[in-house]
Formats: C-alpha cells, structure tokens, sequence
C-alpha cells in the first residue's frame, strides 16, 4: 500500500528512531520522528488522518498519557504502541482507548508494517466520519428535517407536503444542504443516512 497520510514515531531512544526508520523505508513508509510526546504534540495537525507509533515509557509525558490527549482532542490518527516495557493490562488498556495495535520491541518489519496499513486505512475512515460529523453541524433545525427526507429518498413535492411548507422553500433548503454538506449529487448525500 501506498502511504498517503503521514507516519510518526514518538520515542525518546535516537536508536530506535534510526532503526525503525531505515526498517520502515525498506517497507516504502517515510517516518517523521521526534524524541519526544510533547515536541510531538507542539508540532503535529491533530486534526488530519495519519499514524502515530508510540513508546510507552517517555520523559515528560508516557505513551499513554499522549494517546489520551489525542482522544480528548478527537483527532482521528491512528495509534500502535511499540514499547520494551508493555505488559498483558498496558495492552488492554491501550486497545480500549481505540489504539489499532500494540507490540513489544523488537517487531518484525512485515508486521509494523501490515499494522501501519490497517491503522492508516482506520483513520482515514474516521477522518472521513468526523468532516461529515462537522458539515452535519453547519445545518439549521429545518436543513436536518429536509436531509432526512431527502435521505429516505422523497421527491421535493412530497417534502414540500410533509414539511407543509412552498415548494419554493423546499428547493431552497435542499441546495443549502447540499452546499453545507459540500456534495453535488443524491449518491454522494446518502453517505450521511449512515452517520
């Protein structure tokens, strides 16, 4: 698989951030490192799809309290822990709070590797989830009403019936919709019956 969304890695071992990268490229990834969460945090787009590979024993802040700040900030990368000092309950943990993977060090290339796919392909789909999610928002109490209807795939005459308003009205609310929820089409407008 090609890589789109870029890859990160968060450890505080300069070795590790050589190895896994010179391993990674030999997979066709490019690795953005840095030595620390906080760096990490101060410079990366928590608002774009990608992949996260965390240590989980850090200075400053630890894997897993880094994870957490991408979950209250709801950002859509994905997240693998790679750590020398996981154990059964850390991996758990990590697992509920929605990290796609997690190994222990060292890790096979071709196993990082089909992680860091299934991650990036999770997290474009969530990215995806949430610009829905905030194009949703930009909608007004009556748009909802009328992308509801529209969804179940009502003609704007029988909108127009159901909502008791003009015709006119009717056609007005449906291209603000369709222009809030930047789609052109019936078939690109059904992708939000599923959200």
């Amino acid at each position: 698989m090609k890589q789109q969304s870029p890859l990160y890695l968060v450890d505080d071992d300069e070795a590790v951030l050589d190895s896994l990268g010179f391993m990674l490229r030999q997979f066709g990834f490019v690795l953005t490192p840095f030595v620390s969460g906080i760096d990490f945090l101060n410079t990366v787009d928590l608002t774009q799809a990608g992949c996260v590979i965390l240590d989980s024993r850090m200075p400053e802040i630890t894997g897993q309290a880094l994870q957490q700040r991408l979950l209250d900030a709801n950002s859509p990368l994905g997240i693998i822990f790679l750590t020398g000092h996981g154990d059964l309950p850390m991996a758990v943990c990590a697992f509920r709070k929605g990290a796609c993977d997690f190994f222990q060090k060292p890790v096979s290339g071709q196993a990082l590797a089909e992680a860091i796919n299934k991650s990036m392909t999770h997290s474009q789909q969530h990215y995806e989830t949430l610009q829905l999610k905030q194009n949703l928002a930009k909608l007004t109490e009556r748009e909802h009403q009328v992308l509801e209807l529209l969804v179940q795939g009502k003609t704007n005459k029988q909108i127009s019936e159901a909502l008791f308003l003009s015709l006119r009205t009717i056609e007005v609310h449906r291209s603000n919709v369709m222009k809030k929820l930047k789609v052109h089409n019936m078939a690109e407008l059904a992708k939000y019956s599923q959200i």
